[in-house]
């Protein structure tokens, strides 16, 4: 008898054991992915059923909220303008996770469940009140990023503005745009529907042209080689290096021919700012290969190259807002270093990715980590974060930082000066990559910053598949933009 006790009683713990591992799979394990299963239908209706917090501009500028409706789920996510703001948003859809955007990578803070609201949540427990979500916001200013919006219509591109010193972005747009509007609706079939028409091909609206879309950045990659050659002590502004009227690609037949002829320079010389003004290929592509992989791809890296870029929030705050990983080729023969010295052929940056080395150019050198969000607040008004400042690296000296920024300034003083501000000294460097096949067309880019002698602005545009350089397609982007900015 005391056997069968013995194996009644061992076989009880046993099922203790198995049923403690599975709730704690259950809780703990899998409690995120289980949460966020579309098919779990309780935790849908809590989500839903919850106050979600508001997400603002920098001016307080409402851009999402949760309105009570008379529905099952109580309460319904609102986008004011939604299409302006979608970049920075992202979405909260009924039948669709949060998966972009500060709707992603605050989701535990908007939704009232992060752990830095656990004294709230036990508030609204013993008085019977609603639990509310913390609001978000953010250093988004509405009258740039609509300027930067209205500037793009209807082509596909990107716009992007960095305050120098803090890396705090201002603006942040992608085109063409979605209203978010559409998928917060709770009738799930026309969510359904909604998301299936944005979702589909290559040129999602969904997808953010500013942060998660790689382009050859052109011209604009040259301010990443002048930067490095600077670094070694050994180039200064009026260093002449070769140039020419074309350029032999090492171990081809290949030709590479400069758009401008002020690019050829004088007896196949140039110097290096004269270089910078008229974006001069030939000279490029030699001095890229002359100072040799490494220390081309060391300065990019410096720069952000090479890493995916956390733009917001945690594991522990949501889905983290990130940039994809702007590339330049490893180990790549001369020929193809040669392309990839001019922003062409293998290398390749997303329009954040070209704010950030202006913003570094502006900055002395010093690259500053990109924010979205400057404090997180409490539904009481309790500041729970304040984000500040931070430095992601110190990529050249305040020599070099210097001597780009009078090499870009030659660029609108030069080369380009419908770019110009009156009043207002602009540093600048445009960039035209062909793409498509056999070249047919164009990715136009510029980036800058101003005032140039004391930065406060720094901004990249990108417009993709146009049929014009990039100072004419997207400069005038910039310009517009600095102007709303400075003058505020």
């Amino acid at each position: 008898m005391n056997k069968y006790l013995r194996q009644l009683f061992t076989a009880v713990v046993a099922l203790f054991v198995i049923l403690g591992l599975s709730s704690t799979i259950i809780m703990a394990v899998r409690a995120n992915a289980l949460n966020n299963d579309p098919r779990n239908a309780r935790s849908l209706y809590h989500q839903l059923g919850a106050y979600r917090g508001a997400i603002l501009a920098s001016d307080g500028t409402v851009m999402a909220k949760s309105e009570p409706v008379n529905d099952a789920f109580k309460y319904l996510r609102t986008y004011s303008n939604g299409p302006l703001y979608a970049p920075v948003t992202g979405f909260f859809s009924i039948n669709q996770t949060a998966d972009r955007g500060l709707e992603a990578s605050r989701s535990m803070l908007l939704n009232g469940e992060a752990d830095s609201l656990i004294w709230q949540r036990a508030k609204a427990m013993l008085t019977g009140t609603t639990n509310q979500g913390a609001s978000i916001e953010t250093s988004i200013d509405p009258k740039l990023q609509q300027v930067a919006y209205d500037q793009l219509g209807t082509r596909d591109g990107a716009a992007v503005a960095i305050e120098v010193n803090t890396g705090r972005i201002l603006a942040m747009v992608s085109t063409p745009s979605y209203d978010p509007n559409k998928l917060a609706t709770h009738d799930t079939k026309a969510a359904s529907q909604a998301y299936n028409e944005l979702s589909a091909g290559q040129n999602s609206p969904l997808i953010n042209r500013a942060t998660s879309q790689l382009y050859p950045p052109g011209s604009t990659f040259k301010t990443i080689v002048a930067s490095a050659a600077l670094e070694t002590g050994e180039y200064q502004t009026d260093t002449k290096i070769p140039a020419g009227s074309s350029y032999t690609l090492p171990g081809t037949a290949t030709q590479l021919p400069n758009d401008e002829h002020q690019a050829d320079g004088i007896n196949g010389q140039i110097s290096l700012q004269e270089a910078v003004a008229w974006s001069s290929n030939t000279a490029f592509a030699q001095l890229g290969v002359k100072l040799g992989a490494s220390k081309v791809s060391d300065m990019a890296t410096k720069l952000g190259f090479g890493s995916t870029i956390t733009i917001d929030g945690t594991e522990s705050t949501g889905t983290p807002m990130t940039a994809t990983a702007s590339t330049f080729p490893s180990d790549p023969t001369d020929d193809k270093l040669a392309l990839a010295s001019i922003g062409q052929g293998d290398t390749t940056a997303t329009p954040l990715q070209m704010a950030m080395v202006a913003q570094a150019i502006a900055n002395n050198g010093k690259l500053m980590q990109p924010t979205l969000v400057d404090r997180v607040r409490a539904a009481d008004l309790t500041v729970l974060s304040q984000t500040k400042p931070q430095t992601m690296a110190n990529a050249f000296n305040k020599d070099s930082a210097d001597k780009l920024t009078t090499m870009m300034e030659s660029v609108v003083t030069e080369a380009n000066p419908q770019l110009a501000i009156d009043g207002i000294k602009v540093a600048a460097k445009t960039g035209t990559a062909q793409i498509g096949i056999d070249n047919s067309a164009i990715d136009g880019w510029v980036i800058g910053f101003a005032p140039a002698d004391d930065p406060q602005i720094a901004v990249a545009v990108l417009v993709h598949n146009t049929d014009v350089y990039g100072s004419l397609a997207a400069g005038p982007i910039m310009r517009a933009m600095m102007q709303e900015a400075l003058q505020q």
